[in-house]
């Protein structure tokens, strides 16, 4: 079998794309404030926990990206492993999977996708591409470092109350103060999430969000991700749109941010991903 990819549920992969192509999604973790823990992608976790207080939310644990290592380590018969995880900057999901990828075999390589969400999902899918080429361990680790650097993301907010509350609003909420009732487009910026613009209302902030990635795209060949948190109507809207605007889409992926990032993002978030270089996701 070629290198085997592993990734963490943050990609927000679907089962059914990770599955055909034998990609491991070690899970994050949501505990509610009584104590329970669910494990995302393996569990069902209630939908209201985006909105319920209380809700912590941590990274893949040393002993389960161990595990997904050695197991996948067996499965590659010796061509390699490449780990493609949320930036390190958002979590400390890398620092641990350094760690464990130290523990387990030097055939272990570790990639800081400097995202996450479903550009995380296409960097992945870069690593995957490139094994399933026959690429070795690592022309993988180096296309998909590529891919990282080359990949753009964008969200747009309903509010600022989850991210506030998390504590991942970094910089913007020194610019932004009090005005939750301001609509922000916020961008991946070496592996932080930070303010790009801000609107009076949603349909504005995602309009420019659009203006922003045709400007990014630039006429060439681009795999669109789309990502939102329980509102699949504006990201079915979205998804049109950018077929209208962009001059070459290669694929789409739409995918839901599930719990973990859900619950720093809060419900009606959307956003949009740009990948270059990527083959037909079909």
């Amino acid at each position: 079998m070629p290198v085997v990819v592993v990734t963490d549920s943050s990609s927000r992969l679907p089962a059914s794309l990770a599955d055909a192509h034998g990609v491991v999604q070690v899970p994050l973790h949501v505990t509610l404030d009584e104590g329970t823990e669910y494990l995302e992608g393996v569990d069902d976790v209630p939908p209201e926990v985006i909105t319920t207080s209380g809700v912590s939310t941590s990274g893949a644990s040393l002993a389960d990206l161990r595990r997904a290592y050695e197991d996948a380590l067996e499965r590659s018969e010796g061509d390699g492993v490449v780990a493609v995880h949320m930036s390190r900057r958002l979590s400390g999901t890398w620092s641990a999977a350094r760690l464990a990828a130290d523990a387990v075999d030097s055939a272990v390589r570790v990639v800081d996708s400097r995202s996450v969400g479903v550009s995380l999902g296409l960097t992945t899918i870069a690593a995957v591409q490139a094994a399933e080429s026959g690429a070795s361990r690592d022309e993988v680790y180096e296309a998909t470092v590529r891919a990282a650097a080359t990949a753009e993301s964008m969200l747009c907010v309903q509010n600022l109350d989850n991210l506030r509350t998390s504590g991942r609003l970094s910089l913007t909420g020194r610019l932004l103060g009090s005005a939750l009732s301001i609509k922000p487009i916020l961008h991946m910026s070496d592996g932080l999430l930070t303010l790009r613009e801000r609107h009076r209302t949603m349909t504005k902030a995602v309009g420019k969000m659009v203006d922003a990635a045709v400007e990014l795209a630039d006429g060439e060949a681009v795999t669109v991700g789309v990502q939102h948190c329980q509102n699949p109507e504006l990201a079915c809207e979205l998804v049109d749109t950018m077929l209208e605007r962009l001059d070459d889409v290669t694929s789409t992926l739409t995918v839901d941010l599930g719990s973990v990032l859900g619950t720093h993002v809060g419900p009606g978030a959307v956003g949009v991903a740009l990948a270059f270089g990527l083959d037909s996701l079909d």
